[in-house]
């Protein structure tokens, strides 16, 4: 019998679209029902799909004379694709996040239908399928960037390109953005002749488009197709760039000067010297200073590109003007570009033009220009000699240390401390010490917590005695600080100081502070006391705790306050795996076991759950002879809380046994 041809306009629905997906690659066993998908009108996609019941029907029957084992080969097929007919319907769905679903799923669709009709059928119905909701069409342009295997290939890739092209004219900036990407993803794996027949079109007519949202998507996409154009689209190309960087739209400028240094770095050093660089100036000139910013981005990028010489000639000058500019977004960021502006130029230029530029920059009006630059004050001084750095830069520094702004003073507190290494011992106990000393009483926690974290830097330089005489009342300070977040920050700052500035230093100022926190009124305070006491052993070793953790620990265990003796039950818990099963047995056990007679029932089941957590690491005599009994009290506990611990903790015993 011939196969029965159905011929519709809409995706199929469930019954149908399981007879056209099971259609097999060469010739069947048995005639199949097929079913065409016409993209010839893309609209009429839109209307309603014929139920699955009437397909289902008509089906039947034209196909009553098929033998039996093509039912059988049908019930197979349809159990296994209805799930694709599914998606397939969803994509229409009116809920969005069913059409997301079947958007995210457009790989096992195009599986499902095979490469000729993904290219012919579902590509052109995401083609017009263009006024969806931004969340789809975002799904929507991150799967076609993967969707190269599915249409065939790179030889077909091509096809990819105008839904892509259709996204990259919405208005949602980041659907824009993602198609972009997957534009250039797909024109990265494209042949050079079809990147030329499809691709540069594809830009120009982007580049040419009316609407603002085109131009600045086309601009993301030159830096691929310029490679493989022949010399008279180069120029071109060339030309068209140009053009959008004197765009009347500063949305499209934006675009173009963010984009150049991507570009700039395809094209030929003699086009760059001229062409590339007359559109650069334009840029740096630029009314909006919302385009001469991205500009200042452009000076690094092509400052890599250029000879030294050339750099020197082009890019320094730009760069000087910029930290003068009228707008602070600008100084703002040369600021914050300033390392790798100094890379572009190199050294010698950076001595002896950008260190008055960068002076300037560090004593801005504006405190988001001073932020900035007070964040780059070491990279800078590790290109500039000790000598230039104390003549120029540290008298810059200390009137930072005492700015206005608490945030200008945090920036500087982050990176301070490595200028020790750079300007050596005397001159940090000379000149940096003070400012340490002062930032380190600065009302402001923040300042005084990024100094703290930065030690290390400084111990190496000048040594632990002459700093810790400065160091300790500070913490002391912040470790009694009114706000809780504050004494919270410092204890987890405690285990580096402990590794940088030795035991001997820990032991004698701030053990007491370890000890005191485990009694904070604030819970996340004692939680992360409990787990710095576990860092510490694990820095100074088992032995050391032994001595300086364990006793003091084990004294709190009668405090009259619960809440107490419950963070030292588990600061046992957390301890025990550092300590060993030896000392777990013969000192930490037995409070624990002693515990379970208290009378508030949170600590019995706690008790429990610690005890759960020690058997691990306990000898299988121990947890008979003492954990084993202790638990079978607690579970015929009055407290329903305590019984249920108790009896999982006597799950944990029973499973080490049965593992034994």
């Amino acid at each position: 019998m011939p196969p029965v041809r159905l011929t519709v306009s809409t995706f199929p629905s469930h019954s149908a679209s399981r007879n056209l997906l099971a259609s097999p690659s060469g010739p069947p066993p048995h005639p199949p029902i097929s079913l065409s998908l016409s993209a010839a009108r893309p609209r009429e996609l839109l209307g309603p799909a014929p139920s699955p019941a009437a397909i289902s029907a008509a089906a039947r029957s034209e196909t009553l004379g098929v033998q039996k084992s093509s039912i059988n080969l049908m019930a197979m097929i349809d159990e296994l694709l209805y799930p694709i007919a599914v998606l397939i319907d969803e994509l229409k769905n009116e809920d969005i996040q069913l059409r997301l679903n079947s958007i995210r799923k457009l790989s096992t669709i195009a599986r499902a239908l095979g490469e000729e009709r993904t290219r012919k059928e579902l590509i052109p119905f995401l083609s017009e399928n263009n006024d969806d909701e931004d969340e789809v069409l975002l799904a929507m342009a991150e799967e076609l960037g993967v969707f190269i295997p599915y249409v065939g290939g790179v030889e077909h890739a091509h096809v990819l390109l105008p839904p892509l092209e259709t996204l990259c004219t919405v208005e949602e900036t980041c659907v824009r953005e993602k198609a972009v990407e997957s534009l250039c993803r797909v024109g990265a794996q494209m042949k050079e002749s079809d990147i030329v027949d499809w691709f540069i079109p594809a830009v120009k007519r982007l580049a040419a488009g009316e609407w603002f949202t085109a131009r600045v998507s086309s601009c993301g996409l030159f830096h691929i197709a310029y490679p493989s154009a022949p010399d008279q689209l180069k120029a071109e190309l060339r030309t068209i760039y140009g053009q959008l960087c004197q765009d009347d739209m500063p949305m499209v400028r934006r675009a173009a000067a963010s984009n150049l240094g991507k570009f700039a770095a395809t094209v030929e050093q003699s086009h760059l010297k001229t062409e590339i660089m007359s559109i650069f100036d334009d840029l740096t000139q630029d009314d909006q200073d919302s385009v001469r910013l991205l500009a200042v981005e452009g000076c690094a990028a092509l400052g890599k590109l250029l000879e030294p010489q050339d750099c020197v000639a082009h890019i320094l000058p730009v760069i000087v003007n910029f930290s003068q500019d009228k707008s602070w977004r600008v100084r703002y960021m040369v600021a914050n570009q300033l390392y790798e502006l100094c890379e572009a130029v190199g050294p010698e230029p950076t001595r002896a033009d950008l260190v008055p530029a960068y002076v300037r920059l560090l004593r801005d009006n504006e405190a988001e220009v001073r932020i900035a630059a007070a964040g780059k004050v070491t990279k800078f001084c590790r290109i500039l000699s000790p000598q230039l750095a104390i003549q120029h830069i540290l008298p810059c520094v200390k009137e930072l240390s005492s700015d206005s702004s608490q945030h200008v003073r945090s920036a500087l507190a982050s990176v301070i401390m490595g200028m020790a290494p750079v300007l050596g011992k005397d001159a940090t106990i000379e000149q940096l010490l003070p400012i340490f000393l002062s930032l380190l009483k600065d009302e402001f926690p923040d300042v005084r917590l990024n100094i703290i974290s930065k030690l290390d830097q400084v111990n190496q330089v000048i040594g632990i005695d002459l700093l810790s005489q400065s160091l300790l009342p500070a913490i002391v300070e912040l470790a009694e600080d009114r706000h809780w977040r504050v004494r919270l920050a410092i204890i987890e700052y405690i285990p580096l100081l402990a590794s940088q500035l030795g035991v001997g230093f820990f032991d004698d100022k701030l053990g007491a502070l370890c000890m005191q926190w485990l009694e904070d009124k604030v819970f996340s305070i004692r939680d992360a006391a409990a787990n710095n006491l576990k860092r510490l052993a694990e820095e100074f070793g088992p032995e050391w705790a032994m001595h300086h953790i364990i006793p003091q620990v084990l004294e709190k265990i009668n405090n009259s306050h619960y809440l107490y003796r419950m963070t030292i039950l588990q600061a046992i818990s957390l301890l025990a795996p550092v300590m060993g099963a030896e000392i777990t047995c013969q000192k930490l056990l037995p409070v624990v076991i002693n515990s379970s007679k208290d009378r508030v029932p949170n600590i019995k089941f706690n008790v429990a759950k610690v005890l759960q957590s020690l058997i691990p690491f306990l000898d299988q005599s121990v947890v008979e002879k003492t954990v084993r009994p202790c638990l079978v009290e607690l579970s015929e506990d009055p407290d329903v809380d305590v019984r249920y611990y108790a009896n999982q903790a006597l799950q944990a015993c029973d499973q080490m046994m049965v593992s034994s």
